[in-house]
């Protein structure tokens, strides 16, 4: 059973934002004590926070849908609807968020730094809060805003000082089992180890990690073997260790060419030229790899390594190598500008959202509207409330939207579509010299509507067919 994941695909949708309530408040000798409906609850975020105790994306890897509760709706007597609760997701330090075409969103280094990967929609005005002196008793109320949703790539690699990296059956796993605590599966045939084991190294005053790299062959950068799933984990360390067997038994293989082998798959990879090597030549308690690491130090010196000769098995050398591991960390923790701790950064979004564009598809032969306030003012319109529908007319002609549609060419009962090509309000243009509560009519009804409502229709066809009888029986009545 799979006990460890470094990259997962998750669904995260925020919650939806709270409708608004349209109310008119009622008591006894007051009917109709202008209006009290109150305003939707916010949806909650989807927000990744850095958590040490979590060291594997496992969980998400058998749950990748993950959603905020929704706001509630508002209610009478000017009652607010509650705030969705937002969704906190722990991640192991060292998460990367990318979108689905790779793009890096944010990096997660460090306990408690925290990314918001949806943020949860608005909740919608009541009619208390959309009265005004013009427009006493509004009968509708505004929609809640749906929260974001989309799908993330969540990529973890290992926060490790040192990583080892080598052949299948180097002795990476035996040298981590006795440098630190760590219990890896050991084994003598290729890809034991199929996940990256991380384990803590104590060398005098310095503590560091220590993690290995399983399946580096030749190829591995572009996919073979199991190098590429793993090859992210020695990103973020500060030294590379070569382990080398002195005592393959592979008669095509050697110490210097897997070497070669090695920095060439790392070099394909791209971004640790900068990173200081060591090579450890492992199993020199056979005689055969003894002499075979006596053969080859010499070379390997010349080329600049630092060598040292070991035996997992046998205990030798760990001492000095696990000194010259503990030296070279310290350097690079030095060198490192100095970590403030993680605040709370808050981004308010820009006060003026008013900005939106105007262009002419040809092709469908529409003007599209792209911008904040007009695709935030259509998703929280009910089209099916002809006074809501007159209030967002009068809000895109405040805007400005109806000039910029003269400026642009439309004309009266061409198409206009605002919102993205997936999720867009198209209607015919007809353009509006007047605006405002003057223009309204019963509650819930708007006079500049083309189809009003068959029921108000029939109402106002019942309405003319009174006046008209009454005319009549005034004109014959004398009296």
């Amino acid at each position: 059973m799979t006990t460890f994941v470094d990259r997962v695909e998750l669904h995260v949708a925020a919650g939806n934002g709270g409708h608004g309530c349209a109310s008119v408040h009622r008591e006894k000798f007051k009917p109709l004590g202008g209006p009290d409906g109150g305003n939707g609850g916010r949806g909650g975020d989807v927000i990744l926070v850095v958590d040490q105790s979590v060291t594997t994306l496992l969980d998400y890897h058998h749950s990748p849908h993950r959603k905020a509760t929704n706001g509630k709706p508002g209610e009478g007597g000017n009652r607010s609807g509650k705030d969705g609760q937002d969704l906190i997701l722990p991640v192991p330090d060292g998460t990367v968020v990318l979108d689905k075409n790779g793009e890096v969103l944010a990096d997660l280094v460090g306990h408690g730094t925290s990314y918001v990967a949806a943020e949860g929609g608005r909740g919608g005005l009541g009619n208390a809060a959309l009265a005004s002196a013009r427009r006493k008793a509004p009968g509708f109320a505004l929609l809640g805003v749906p929260g974001l949703s989309g799908d993330i790539v969540l990529e973890l690699k290992t926060v490790a000082d040192v990583a080892l990296v080598g052949y299948p059956s180097a002795g990476k796993s035996s040298l981590i089992s006795v440098l630190s605590a760590a219990k890896p599966k050991i084994a003598d045939y290729p890809f034991t180890t199929l996940v990256p084991n991380l384990g803590v190294v104590t060398a005098g005053s310095t503590v560091y990690t220590i993690a290995d790299v399983p399946g580096l062959i030749p190829g591995a950068s572009q996919g073979r073997g199991l190098g590429l799933e793993f090859l992210r984990h020695v990103e973020r360390c500060s030294v590379l260790v070569h382990v080398l067997d002195t005592a393959t038994l592979e008669s095509d293989r050697d110490p210097v060419s897997d070497l070669d082998v090695i920095e060439e798959e790392l070099k394909q990879y791209g971004g640790l030229d900068d990173r200081p090597r060591i090579v450890v030549l492992n199993k020199i308690d056979i005689p055969d790899g003894k002499d075979l690491a006596d053969m080859i130090r010499a070379d390997l010196e010349k080329r600049g390594y630092r060598v040292f000769e070991v035996s997992a098995v046998a205990h030798m050398g760990l001492k000095e190598l696990s000194f010259a591991l503990a030296e070279i960390v310290a350097q690079a923790r030095a060198a490192k500008p100095k970590e403030e701790a993680t605040r709370i950064v808050i981004r308010p979004k820009a006060v003026d959202d008013a900005g939106f564009t105007v262009t002419l598809e040809e092709e469908e032969g529409i003007y599209r509207v792209r911008g904040e306030k007009p695709e935030r003012w259509v998703r929280q319109t009910d089209f099916s409330n002809d006074e809501a529908v007159g209030y967002l007319a009068d809000r895109l002609n405040r805007l400005g939207v109806e000039d910029a549609l003269m400026k642009a060419g439309a004309r009266a009962g061409d198409g206009v579509a605002i919102g993205p090509e997936e999720d867009a309000v198209v209607f015919d243009w007809e353009p509006t010299m007047m605006a405002g509560a003057e223009m309204l009519g019963r509650r819930g009804e708007d006079h500049r509507m083309e189809a009003p409502r068959p029921a108000a229709q029939r109402r106002r066809d019942r309405e003319a067919e009174r006046d008209e009888a009454q005319q009549e029986f005034d004109d014959f009545n004398p009296f």
